[in-house]
């Protein structure tokens, strides 16, 4: 009987019982398990410190685990994998999850091969939804990847492994030189050594998409590690062919620039305007896994994304970046407010290369604008209250804060506020859960469904009402 068998079964911390390994990897093992007190399935997370042989680093790395997977179980969206408990057993820590029967992106991937772009924006949005979410809350997530995205049989798609993997060095160059783990979803700057930031998070994100539809991640596979990490830290990947209408959502979410890239709200704003926008027809079929990509297939898919931008008017305005004297895009919180069309070469290029002149705003699709003006306006709060006044109407202002004391008064009470799931449901209305956290430490999720106004055009919030 091996080691692992004779796990199953186990009593964790006196209230979990091991049933069967759901998988492993250099991190640990995964194990499907009951809550003995609350009657429920759990997905449970060994932590193995293989990779990690110094005593002193290895207690470092348990303690990080341990304090991550609290700042982690913070974070309750429908499109993340909840952290429910962390707990130490012998010694070792372990992560008491939400189990849903699922199959990673990873997986999808290797028996597809790719996706079409109008399945990755969907599954995208889902992602960027919970990863905006996080980020307002000042949680980074440091390691999405395909293997870390699950895909449930409904089509529902979560993010798992909050912090989890980096926090025990996953990748990292050991005393020996010798990289453990792959750093093919890494953002350049996180390659050079800086710390993973919420701009890097957009870059993982956009890294993951861009395997999806090309059957790769941007950096290649199968590279020498320590070779891949100095490609990855110089930024260079090859244009994607067969991204479609997803080819400029990709390349500026991979800016080598961290303060280029769009906040995880304005992602998700994007990734949800392909996703309705791309009709089922256009998206083409799935190629096989391993099947090559020849040139005539290289160029109808160049063709189809232009075709599919001049009829749709797909994010053009979306594509110009942030005024420099504007703060950064992917600064906390996400802002939530507003490089090129791919060239015929196959030549590596920089994902630095300078975008092209684009129309104004005006040409952004209604929907992406309303939800953005929504993501916008929560992402002031409670810090920057009199930015966020002044997107409140007149009607407004009249009928729930007749004056800024009023709002100050309100808001004064709040630590933190969180929104998510934000979608426009008609031709000016848009429903969002909010989640407030008063000084006091207690929640509330609230559904409100908001009416919209254009003036002097920018969007302004014109009512508020519960459910939605």
């Amino acid at each position: 009987m091996s080691e692992r068998n004779s796990e199953e079964h186990r009593l964790v911390a006196g209230r979990y019982r091991l049933l069967e390994t759901l998988g492993s990897g250099a991190m640990g093992v995964v194990w499907k398990g009951q809550d003995q007190l609350l009657h429920r399935d759990v997905a449970l997370k060994e932590l193995v410190l293989r990779n990690v042989p110094d005593p002193e680093q290895a207690t470092q790395a348990k303690s990080r685990v341990m304090r991550e997977g609290r700042i982690a179980a913070r974070l309750m969206h429908a499109n993340a994998i909840a952290v429910f408990d962390v707990v130490e057993d012998g010694g070792v820590p372990w992560l008491v999850m939400e189990y849903l029967p699922s199959r990673s992106l990873a997986d999808v991937l290797a028996e597809r091969g790719r996706l079409s772009p109008g399945e990755a924006a969907a599954i995208g949005r889902q992602i960027a939804v919970a990863l905006a979410a996080a980020h307002s809350s000042g949680i980074v997530h440091r390691d999405i990847k395909p293997a870390n995205v699950l895909i449930a049989e409904d089509g529902t798609a979560k993010i798992t492994d909050f912090g989890i993997s980096r926090a025990a060095g996953d990748v990292t160059v050991t005393a020996t030189g010798i990289v453990a783990g792959t750093p093919g979803y890494l953002a350049p700057e996180v390659a050079r050594g800086d710390d993973a930031d919420f701009a890097s998070d957009v870059f993982s994100l956009g890294a993951t998409l861009y395997h999806a539809v090309e059957g790769r991640p941007p950096f290649g596979l199968g590279e020498n590690a320590i070779a891949q990490l100095y490609r990855v830290s110089c930024g260079e990947f090859d244009p994607p062919l067969l991204a479609g209408p997803l080819t400029p959502v990709l390349q500026r979410l991979l800016d080598i620039d961290p303060k280029a890239r769009p906040g995880m709200a304005e992602c998700a704003a994007a990734l949800a305007a392909i996703r309705d926008q791309v009709p089922q027809a256009a998206q083409g079929g799935h190629a096989a896994v391993g099947t090559k990509t020849g040139p005539r297939r290289k160029i109808a898919a160049l063709a189809a994304a232009v075709v599919l931008l001049a009829l749709g008017g797909l994010l053009v305005a979306w594509l110009i970046p942030a005024d420099p004297a504007e703060p950064g895009a992917a600064d906390p919180p996400p802002p939530a407010s507003s490089p090129t069309e791919p060239g015929a070469e196959t030549t590596s290029t920089s994902a630095q290369e300078e975008t092209s002149a684009a129309p104004s705003s005006s040409v952004l699709d209604r929907a992406s604008r309303l939800e953005k003006a929504v993501a916008d306006y929560y992402g002031l709060l409670p810090a920057n209250l009199e930015e966020a006044y002044a997107l409140l109407s007149d009607g407004f202002k009249a009928a729930r804060a007749s004056t800024f004391g009023d709002y100050q008064g309100f808001w004064g009470r709040m630590s933190a506020v969180d929104v998510s799931e934000v979608q426009a449901s008609g031709d000016n209305t848009v429903t969002a859960t909010v989640t407030y956290t008063e000084a006091g430490g207690g929640t509330q999720s609230e559904r409100h469904t908001y009416t919209l106004v254009e003036q002097d055009g920018r969007w302004l919030i014109d009512s508020q009402t519960q459910g939605g």
